[in-house]
């Protein structure tokens, strides 16, 4: 688990786990839609602020780096 939690804060850890919570928030939000649920309304907004979170921690990777 310990690596896992390493390789994540790689520049490659982040851009897969954003991908993935990118892919699972498109899940979560056509479920939200086609059922009108309000727990997938609320899986929905958890991973995308998860695939929000990764994406900026990346985009500080990459400008931390060329200074």
């Amino acid at each position: 688990m310990h690596q896992l939690a390493q390789w994540h804060e790689t520049k490659l850890g982040l851009l897969v786990f954003a991908i993935a919570e990118l892919l699972i928030t498109y899940g979560f939000a056509c479920l939200s839609i086609d059922r009108g649920n309000l727990w997938w309304y609320l899986l929905t907004l958890i991973f995308f602020i998860g695939t929000v979170r990764n994406f900026v921690r990346l985009i500080g990777k990459f400008t931390d780096g060329k200074r």
